[in-house]
């Protein structure tokens, strides 16, 4: 009766211990639309919902609701239905798969029977955001919504605007949820569209959730934080998901974590282990057929069966070796005494068929004890394979709970350098940095994102890199900053050429191309070859034209400067540049 006790006490506690669902209540309303009336089949949300809820029953979630293919009634009644359902709930989760869309800010579910004509019409045929979150409120620990709904709408594209200033975006918007321990999670982010998982019988983001959402113990947020990595990675870095709204220090998970201790598990090998090796060390008949009383089966009784075959083939063998020895004693005794040849002879045979049998008997011994050692060799084999197994799984726990342990935002190692470097290449691709993308966000970098600010008419703050600024820039598809060149060269597309003029014309200080007056000059003698020297320019004009060019009031027609002739001489002939140089102020 005791031992009866003892053992409900021990399953109830057991039972207890091993079932979360026991300690909070979760509920899940998951919905696929995918035959639409006024727009084109989506292949995976009704595969996508069916997925998602087989993966919270699997998860012990207390209830799970799944509908298909919703019309705009059936919507509306399946989140008043489900209000009642999170009311005495802790945890509440919404899933949604099909068409939303965005308007003048405020997102909304699309039901497979809406009929959008106009921007207008979406506040009769579509069911908002903030209505699903009605739903979810009543939970007492944590409220979720997961919408796969970035999908590109062709509602957008065909549908009437009845006031030009009214947005329609592309993809669902930003949201912040008012409620606290509230999360929002988009396929995409805000402004951008997710892929359906052409091909394939999921989207990407539904195949990436089921990975993480309802892992014990893992925090949402890092959860979150790997089904953004795997979507990235599967996408080809073109569809982000994200998640909006904020929860307090402690890990939240949809799914507890496991009761585990960091030691290895219980071995439900170890008793049959224990005795097995007693009877080794013992190595008696009697010690291994009582083992094989007690566990008949198995690969132990296997083993143990192998040890008994071991020692029979010994008692043959000390048996043959007995009768070979009265054989032979018989035999030498009967020659002693005289016996007749013919008794002599039958005692010689006998002692040879005792020495065969011996050798039998030896031959057979050394075979079982062959066999017996290949299976101790085995069994040792699978007993360290065992420990390793156990080892490996006691580190894979050790280095998951360290994992766990990390912040729930994720990677701060690399966000650090990653988006300074980030800006810093793409304020390069639109021609404002000419610096190295090196991720220090220092005094060249500020320069260059406040010159995008003045020649883009934005106000970024320069002060540090930010995923704004990041955006900001990105969304620009050409060169925002010109091209600025050195003296003699010009901007061409994105390179500087070289500045060339044709004969008779030479580049002035303002890289422009001047016709030089030339003057003619005096044959010389033969004898006297000419010299190109700069002929000296009155130090009145030299000086105005210099005070000119410090004070930026310089021109053309104010003479040559100081160093004019060492310039020119690089660009035309020698005879072109002294006329050049030697000109007359005329201004």
């Amino acid at each position: 009766m005791e031992l009866l006790r003892k053992s409900i006490f021990g399953f109830l506690i057991a039972g207890a211990l091993g079932s979360p669902a026991l300690a909070e209540k979760r509920v899940a309303l998951v919905i696929g639309n995918s035959n639409y009336e006024q727009a084109e089949n989506l292949a995976n949300p009704i595969n996508d919902a069916e997925l998602m809820a087989e993966t919270f029953k699997t998860a012990g979630f207390d209830t799970v609701d799944l509908r298909r293919n919703l019309k705009i009634a059936d919507m509306r009644r399946a989140l008043r239905d489900f209000i009642e359902k999170s009311s005495d709930a802790d945890i509440a989760v919404v899933y949604y798969a099909g068409h939303g869309i965005e308007v003048e800010g405020v997102n909304y579910l699309i039901p497979v029977d809406a009929v959008l004509d106009r921007d207008t019409d979406v506040y009769d045929e579509a069911v908002s955001l903030e209505r699903v979150l009605v739903a979810v409120e009543p939970a007492k620990k944590l409220r979720l919504v997961i919408l796969d709904a970035c999908r590109d709408s062709p509602f957008v594209r065909s549908m009437k605007r009845t006031l030009a200033t009214r947005s329609i975006g592309r993809g669902l918007a930003k949201v912040e949820p008012t409620t606290s321990n509230t999360l929002i999670a988009f396929a995409s982010k805000a402004g951008s569209t997710a892929s359906d998982g052409l091909g394939k019988k999921n989207s990407p983001f539904a195949s990436a959730l089921v990975n993480y959402v309802t892992m014990p113990g893992l925090d949402l947020r890092k959860a979150f934080g790997y089904v953004r990595d795997d979507v990235l990675k599967s996408t080809n870095n073109r569809q982000e998901p994200y998640l909006y709204g904020s929860l307090g220090g402690d890990d939240l998970s949809l799914v507890p974590a496991e009761p585990s201790s960091t030691g290895l598990q219980a071995d439900p090998q170890a008793p049959v282990r224990r005795d097995y090796d007693r009877a080794l060390q013992l190595a008696t008949r009697d010690g291994w057929e009582a083992f094989l009383s007690q566990y008949a089966e198995g690969f132990y009784a296997n083993l143990a069966k192998g040890q008994l075959k071991k020692i029979a083939a010994e008692e043959a063998r000390i048996a043959a070796a007995e009768k070979a020895k009265l054989a032979e004693q018989e035999k030498v005794r009967l020659a002693a005494e005289g016996a007749r040849q013919v008794e002599i002879a039958k005692a010689a045979a006998v002692a040879k068929a005792a020495e065969e049998s011996q050798i039998a008997a030896e031959k057979t011994r050394r075979i079982e004890q062959e066999k017996a050692a290949a299976a101790e060799d085995a069994r040792a084999a699978q007993e360290k394979a065992a420990a390793a197994e156990q080892a490996r799984l006691a580190a894979d726990r050790a280095s998951e709970e360290k994992k766990q342990q990390v912040a729930a935002l994720g990677k701060p190692e690399q966000t650090a350098n990653d988006l300074p470097r980030s800006l810093q290449a793409e304020l390069r691709r639109v021609g404002c940095n000419t610096g190295s993308a090196d991720g220090n966000w220092n005094a060249a970098s500020q320069s260059a994102l406040e010159l995008f600010n003045k020649h883009a008419g934005m106000k970024l703050d320069t002060k540090s890199a930010s995923a704004d600024a990041l955006d900001a820039v990105k969304s620009k598809t050409g060169r925002i900053c010109p091209l600025t060149c050195d003296a003699g060269y010009r901007a061409d597309g994105d390179r500087c050429t070289r500045i060339v003029c044709r004969n008779g014309y030479a580049l002035t200080d303002e890289n422009t191309c001047e016709k030089v007056e030339t003057k003619p000059v005096a044959k010389r003698k033969r004898e006297a070859p000419a010299r190109t020297v700069e002929t000296p320019v009155p130090a009145s004009g030299l000086a105005r034209a210099d005070a000119a060019n410090s004070s930026g009031t310089y021109k053309t027609c104010m003479g040559a400067l100081s160093g004019c002739y060492a310039r020119a001489i690089q660009r035309m002939s020698p005879e072109n540049a002294k006329s050049w140089c030697n000109r007359r102020p005329t201004c």
